[in-house]
């Protein structure tokens, strides 16, 4: 009988990288991919190495060095962070591997967690490596061991591709046998292969376009493409990936009977593809983000003379950005085929949400250390940020840029040597620190931009989840290890004013960010204190605040903080403190007239 479990999509392509016989799992966390890893890590009984590594680069080549070792290895990053690899990515295709290797890239559409929306397609064609696109979490959890499979038979890495609905949707899975082998890892001395001198690249370069050619006459009769031939109807629907799922349910609801292609697998099956052209008088084709099924099916006709109308992005059918959904899908099926759309039920609300845009935690010290900044460096200082918790700094004035990860320092660096003259102060995690900081803190250094570093060391990598990184002194699996120090790092790439602080000490935060500030080049000040909801899980509480009403004098101060643990009461006019106070202290610090008290038990 065969076990069936609820799962998160993430948890069920862990399950599958189990069931696949994985060996080596490296990644860097980053939303909506990051539950992978943090899944494996927490596993009881391991026979498999996992880490979290300092960041996708570096993780890639950890897992591309067990590969062509002959181990069967996956690394996972989110979307952009195919971006930070993509320099090994295009090479390992031209070694190849030996074992096995899988890239798990989740992507986003509609940026539910990210700046910006990618595809990931677009990054297997660009690479020659065959991708999977899974459309729901069993799918996806059955993809990976066919696709350690296909690795191993072409010797070559594979692409994964979920999407945010996939990775964080729950569906029943059915589990299936886990794969006791064990690959034997043994690196063998190939020179031609592994030593990617010019010589050898010009050689495998067409070699690699044969082998993306055999992977395509593979994939054709793979269970992840279905076809779905109608006879007596002259229009069809190609679909890909999660919005396969959308478009088979938005056919139903609206009564279309066409020929239907699911395509889950690239390179696309062109024979497939050529069988619902020829059925068809006219074709849609359905997919998120880039047309990547829609220009291959466009060459694919022409290059067999086939006069299909097709439709798609590039007649405004369906879009290039968002997620879809059913309705979007109803949308597209009633224009592209004149079908009268079903016109949904609309139910009149008689009130207003409240808008609830995304802010720092209650007592986080990222709010703290924003106010300081902001009080030193003025309205005039220009404030470059970075990808994190405290990206939500700009809702305290202290936030003015967001690239990417480690490009704050960089950022600061370009603005200050284009000749501002305003001073420049940016802001930065550890764990984005210890991702691609270092390079730019040491490039702001040795080119002398005279500038202030703020890295904000909450203790833990907050965004994604509350994951390790080098500076918590321990592993992705609990292990104790050297807690690598941010300070020492930032005086051995040769800054010379480097400070720590705790932010909640506004006093002495002031003081060190305004010397600081006079501090002629690059200067560093490290704000530390352990993330609120971190200190919290491990059981540390601290003492509440309320406000004494006879004191407060309605100044709004404490309020114009930001914290939602302070409220303001219209009736009363005066402040007051709500059960979400974590009691950091920082309120009754700004409060001229002694107003915040703590509540003593």
């Amino acid at each position: 009988m065969s076990k069936r479990e609820f799962m998160l999509g993430n948890v069920a392509i862990s399950r599958g990288i189990i069931e696949g016989g994985c060996q080596v799992i490296t990644g860097y966390p980053g939303t909506p991919s990051s539950e992978i890893i943090d899944t494996l890590a927490t596993m009881k009984k391991r026979d498999f190495y996992v880490e979290w590594s300092v960041n996708e680069k570096v993780a890639f080549e950890v897992a591309a060095g067990a590969a062509i070792a002959g181990a069967r290895s996956v690394v996972t990053m989110k979307h952009v962070g195919l971006n930070v690899a993509s320099d090994p990515l295009m090479t390992l295709s031209y070694m190849g591997i030996k074992g096995a290797m899988i890239v798990i890239s989740a992507d986003d559409p509609s940026c539910h967690s990210s700046q910006n929306e990618q595809d990931t397609r677009k990054y297997a064609q660009f690479a020659l490596m065959p991708c999977f696109d899974p459309s729901n979490p069993q799918e996806a959890k059955d993809m990976i061991p066919y696709a350690f499979k296909l690795s191993n038979m072409f010797q070559t890495a594979v692409i994964f591709r979920p999407t945010t609905r996939i990775s964080h949707g729950k569906s029943d899975v059915e589990l299936g046998e886990v794969n006791e082998h064990r690959p034997q890892v043994k690196f063998e001395k190939i020179p031609e292969r592994w030593i990617m001198v010019p010589s050898h690249a010009r050689v495998r370069h067409p070699y690699v376009l044969q082998v993306y050619e055999d992977i395509r006459k593979e994939l054709e009769s793979s269970p992840w493409n279905h076809l779905e031939l109608k006879k007596d109807s002259k229009i069809g629907v190609i679909s890909s990936g999660v919005a396969s799922v959308y478009v088979k349910e938005a056919m139903k609801r609206i009564g279309i009977d066409a020929s239907f292609l699911k395509i889950c697998t690239y390179p696309v099956p062109e024979d497939k593809i050529t069988s619902i052209l020829r059925q068809a008088d006219t074709l849609l084709v359905i997919e998120e983000l880039e047309p990547v099924v829609e220009d291959e099916v466009r060459i694919i006709a022409q290059k067999h003379g086939i006069i299909t109308k097709i439709l798609g992005k590039s007649e405004g059918f369906v879009l290039r950005h968002g997620e879809l959904n059913v309705d979007i899908c109803m949308n597209a099926l009633s224009k592209a085929f004149g079908v009268p759309p079903i016109t949904p039920e609309i139910y009149e609300i008689n009130f207003e949400l409240p808008s609830r845009p995304p802010v720092l935690c209650p007592g986080c010290s990222h709010r703290a250390a924003f106010y300081v900044m902001k009080k030193v460096f003025g309205d005039e200082g220009i404030y470059p940020s970075d990808i994190g918790c405290y990206t939500l700094g700009i809702q305290s004035g202290a936030v003015d840029t967001t690239l990417c990860m480690g490009a704050s320092i960089t950022i600061s660096s370009g603005i200050y040597h284009a000749g501002e003259k305003h001073p420049i102060c940016c802001s930065i995690g550890d764990s984005t620190f210890f991702h691609t900081g270092v390079n730019g803190l040491l490039n702001a250094i040795y080119n002398k931009a005279d500038i202030t570093v703020t890295i904000m060391d909450n203790r833990i990598t907050a965004m994604t989840g509350h994951q390790p990184n080098p500076g918590m002194g321990r592993t992705a699996v609990g292990e104790a290890t050297v807690a690598v120090s941010i300070a020492d790092i930032c005086r051995a790439l040769g800054a010379e004013f480097v400070e720590e602080v705790n932010p909640y000490d506004l006093k002495s935060t002031e003081e060190v960010f305004r010397r600081a500030k006079n501090h002629k080049g690059t200067s560093v000040v490290i704000t530390r204190q352990p993330c609120v909801i971190d200190l919290r899980r491990s059981g540390v509480r601290k003492p509440a605040f309320s406000i004494d009403q006879d004191n407060c004098t309605g100044c709004k101060a404490c309020v114009k903080f930001g914290c939602p643990a302070t409220e303001f009461d219209n009736e009363l006019k005066r402040a007051k403190i709500n059960n979400m106070c974590t009691g950091c202290g920082v309120c009754a610090q700004i409060c001229k007239f002694g107003a915040i008290v703590e509540v003593k038990k």
